[in-house]
């Protein structure tokens, strides 16, 4: 458990100092989910903020006001303009003029599943050049265990300079979750953990005065693990469930009554729900980070492994469904049929479609002959197969005309009793047919 509350070294102090005193300036690399809330956060706390992307479209946009993140509004960036307090750049020759360092940026998956920490080297390799002494640098991008003192800390040791007394390195795991209205940036807990006891302080210091609750922990390795373990534990916990959906449909009974009656238990028990697979950036990705990393230790990670295995058949155990339910309901194949796509962001109410299940289930379904359309309040079109898939018109007519409607993102604007009123029959992945009252004999679930 750390404990330190005064620093040892004379920068550190200067440092805390200043960041208390609201007169250091932060720098944030990487202004998408993670970034820009936490820029926005930082402004309303009252520092200085310059936030740094590589697109040069975004900036303008930034710039100009103007917000392309869900939980984000353009008030609010249009605010922090006014008050000269938030400015965006591609330039990181500006990195010079920051006293705290944030690195947001992408941590995908290769094709094979390794680890892509291209984008981190990007953002180091600037830091390197531009940093200024005695900053703070603090990765906030979820990577595998080690990352942080393994490849971070020796490109910012090249030139001589030391962590804990000519700057200071940390990391602190971002639990953005996006679209969700009660947890946000500024009041979700933080944890850190630093290089050196110094480098630890200096960060828990910087968060704390915009977030409430900051835990700090012994390393930077040990801040790279809860991300992985928060992630992890959700991803077997779906996986588990998915399968469990997999199992009732087996064995003919509801898995969602199965699931709701176990939640009355008041202890021992967590509800989660299976769907069509996983989506965003972080569950279908982290736990994937952890077991590779333990490969090179010579572990296997089953329960991860497994569980990847189960979520990311889902898409196609979904098809399967369809295809079972048009042939005994319907007495219609799949090919050459009319399907409508309700929802194809990864989930509920928000933009986002990295990752999302949706578009699995799409391909599948036209690689089996399927005409496929969507309607997505949140995703006017997409880039799709060589050009762009666009959001049709929601009215009697579409539903009316399509032999399935398939649910698999359950936006709240949607009034699933008027689809279901106007539908020939629909297929519900999420539940989101669950207060529907009349016609009940349209709906096939999961």
């Amino acid at each position: 458990m750390f404990r330190m509350t005064k620093p040892k070294s004379k920068t550190a102090a200067a440092l805390i100092k200043r960041i208390k005193d609201r007169e250091a300036t932060a720098g944030i690399i990487g202004l998408g989910y993670v970034g820009l809330p936490l820029s926005m956060v930082l402004v309303e706390a009252g520092f200085k903020v310059i936030g740094f992307d590589v697109s040069p479209a975004k900036v303008k946009l930034l710039n100009a006001g103007k917000s392309d993140i869900d939980d984000i509004p353009d008030s609010t960036v249009a605010k922090s303009r006014a008050s000269k307090m938030f400015s965006a750049t591609t330039d990181p020759k500006l990195l010079s003029k920051v006293d705290m360092i944030s690195i947001c940026v992408p941590t995908p998956l290769s094709k094979t599943k390794d680890p892509d920490v291209s984008y981190i080297l990007a953002a180091m390799e600037w830091v390197r050049q531009h940093m200024k002494k005695g900053a703070l640098v603090v990765l906030e991008s979820t990577t595998y265990p080690g990352t942080t003192e393994d490849l971070i800390l020796p490109i910012l040791e090249q030139q001589g300079h030391r962590a804990g007394r000519d700057f200071f390195l940390a990391f602190s795991p971002e639990r953005v979750d996006p679209g969700n209205p009660t947890y946000t940036t500024h009041n979700t807990p933080r944890v850190v953990g630093g290089i050196t006891p110094d480098c630890t302080l200096v960060a828990k210091t910087f968060y704390e005065q915009s977030i409430p609750n900051v835990f700090p922990v012994s390393s930077t390795q040990a801040a790279e693990m809860v991300k992985l373990l928060e992630n992890t534990f959700r991803s077997v916990n779906i996986g588990l469930v998915n399968e469990v959906a997999v199992m009732c449909d087996r064995l003919g009974v509801n898995v969602w009554e199965i699931i709701n009656a176990a939640a009355t238990k008041p202890f021992g028990f967590m509800p989660f729900y299976p769907g069509p697979g996983l989506g965003g950036h972080c569950i279908p990705i982290d736990p994937h980070y952890l077991s590779w990393k333990l490969k090179s230790l010579n572990y296997y990670a089953r329960f991860i492994e497994l569980a990847g295995d189960v979520n990311s058949h889902m898409p196609e155990w979904v098809v399967e469904r369809i295809t079972q339910t048009m042939n005994k309901r319907l007495a219609k194949a799949l090919n050459k049929s009319n399907i409508v796509v309700l929802g194809v962001a990864y989930k509920r109410n928000i933009k986002d479609i990295r990752e999302s299940p949706a578009l699995d289930v799409i391909k599948l379904l036209e690689d089996k002959g399927a005409r496929v359309t969507y309607h997505d309040p949140y995703v006017p079109s997409f880039k799709w197969h060589d050009g762009q898939a666009k959001s049709i018109t929601l009215n009697q007519a579409a539903l009316k005309k399509a032999d399935l409607v398939v649910i698999l993102t359950d936006h709240t604007s949607y009034d699933y009793q008027w689809v279901v009123d106007n539908s020939r029959l629909v297929f519900d992945t999420r539940n989101a047919t669950a207060k529907v009252r009349r016609n009940r004999k349209r709906i096939e679930l999961l």
